[in-house]
């Protein structure tokens, strides 16, 4: 009996830790996406009554909608080439053997592994050794370095599941390795293709650490704006654009699992 309730109690106590981390790292996010409503621009509560025009003055921003395209630019292109980039590398991870594959393995995964910050840094100061200065090209290869490993870890999740009999009885019956892929491969791969460069948006898209290490000074992407933004004072509008991205964020992983499962239904 006191075992019973020893658990029953330990099982309480261990809801009502959870309930207090998730309730400390939401709570914020909430009050950022409720003030973005407020119609005084005094960001404290009570809130005055409920009003869009932080939003209208988001949209009439000029600058801030040149970091939202920039932004979108740099996520799309990054993701774009770190997907076509991560499908070769997984391909050849799992589907051959050869010299080094452990050592490819381990140096793709390290942008996991170290923090962003070092990260930054250590390309900054490798392509100034090399010549090559902070631009939206490096920005962008920056980017797309940090969204690989995870292009890679899901398209290969998907290799290991999938049996090679398929691609082999394409190969028996006539195809080439290139038709093989295209016909059979590819098909099956597409909803692990699809969430990797949902994903890769996503953390492109969100990115500030690494993004201050490379831009070239003149470009910003939201995260860099709102940070410039909070340096010089708390804006409603940073309020405005914060739940933008947060809604943004929310809903690039949503929509990538929504179309992965209809993709996987499909094959």
């Amino acid at each position: 009996m006191n075992t019973t309730l020893d658990s029953r109690l330990a099982f309480w106590l261990l809801g009502l830790c959870a309930l207090g981390v998730y309730m400390f790292q939401f709570a914020p996010i909430v009050v950022v996406m409720l003030l973005s409503f407020n119609s005084s621009r005094s960001g404290a509560f009570p809130m005055e009554g409920l009003s869009l025009q932080w939003y209208h003055k988001l949209f009439a921003n000029d600058s801030i909608l040149e970091a939202f395209q920039t932004s979108v630019i740099l996520a799309f292109g990054s993701s774009l080439i770190a997907t076509v980039l991560g499908v070769m590398a997984a391909i050849a991870l799992v589907r051959y053997s050869f010299k080094g594959k452990n050592a490819i393995s381990t140096l793709i995964s390290l942008p996991l592994l170290v923090p962003e910050v070092v990260l930054g840094v250590a390309l900054l100061i490798f392509l100034k050794y090399m010549g090559i200065y902070r631009s939206f090209g490096m920005l962008m290869l920056g980017h797309t370095v940090l969204a690989l490993p995870f292009v890679v870890l899901v398209v290969q999740a998907r290799l290991v599941g999938l049996r090679q009999n398929f691609e082999e009885a394409a190969l028996s019956l006539g195809a080439n390795r290139l038709q093989t892929f295209r016909e059979v491969t590819l098909p099956l791969i597409s909803p692990a293709i699809l969430g990797g460069f949902l994903f890769a948006v996503a953390i492109s898209f969100d990115n500030i650490t690494a993004t201050l290490f490379w831009k070239k000074p003149g470009i910003e992407t939201v995260p860099s704006k709102i940070f410039a933004m909070l340096r010089t004072s708390v804006s409603p509008e940073i309020n405005a654009l914060g739940t933008v991205m947060i809604v943004l964020t929310i809903l690039l992983p949503l929509i990538g699992g929504y179309a992965v499962r209809r993709l996987s239904r499909g094959r």
